[in-house]
């Protein structure tokens, strides 16, 4: 299946996107919302809900504005982040997030059920907003994803 006709059916099928998709199928995170789907050999993930969705929209536009800094993003905005930093922001925040709800805990792999943590989240800061981003920043800032070997030491 070539690149664009998968994104159309993509589109298609998945009308409600999971906001956290990479780091889902990357098993570093996990969610009670997210449900996953396979196109063509290839998978996908789908929220169940829109509140859920909204939600984790909601805390993935603050954590990247938060971490315009650490992430060198000198423009805030929509605009689409390259996979490294998504992928920071995603698990990195999440850890950070998990870390400022349950300070005492260590910190799981993958981080169980995003949908409840920003819930918990939420309630003991009354406001996403309130969240104590300096700590979280940290977590994304040291959360580094794996780098491929490279082409030539894959023959050995």
């Amino acid at each position: 299946m070539d690149q664009d006709a998968f994104r159309e059916t993509y589109r298609e099928v998945n009308e409600r996107f999971c906001i956290f998709e990479k780091a889902i199928l990357t098993n570093q995170v996990e969610c009670s919302m997210a449900e996953k789907f396979c196109i063509a050999e290839r998978e996908g993930v789908h929220c169940q809900t829109d509140d859920g969705q909204q939600r984790c929209q909601q805390i993935v536009d603050i954590l990247r504005e938060q971490s315009r800094f650490t992430l060198q993003q000198r423009v805030s905005g929509p605009g689409k982040l390259p996979h490294g930093k998504a992928i920071r922001i995603q698990v990195g925040g999440m850890r950070g997030v998990f870390h400022v709800v349950n300070p005492d805990n260590e910190i799981p792999k993958p981080v169980p059920d995003i949908y409840t943590l920003i819930l918990t989240a939420q309630e003991k800061f009354t406001s996403l907003m309130q969240l104590p981003f300096s700590e979280i920043v940290q977590y994304i800032a040291a959360f580094k994803i794996k780098k491929r070997a490279s082409r030539r030491n894959r023959n050995r």
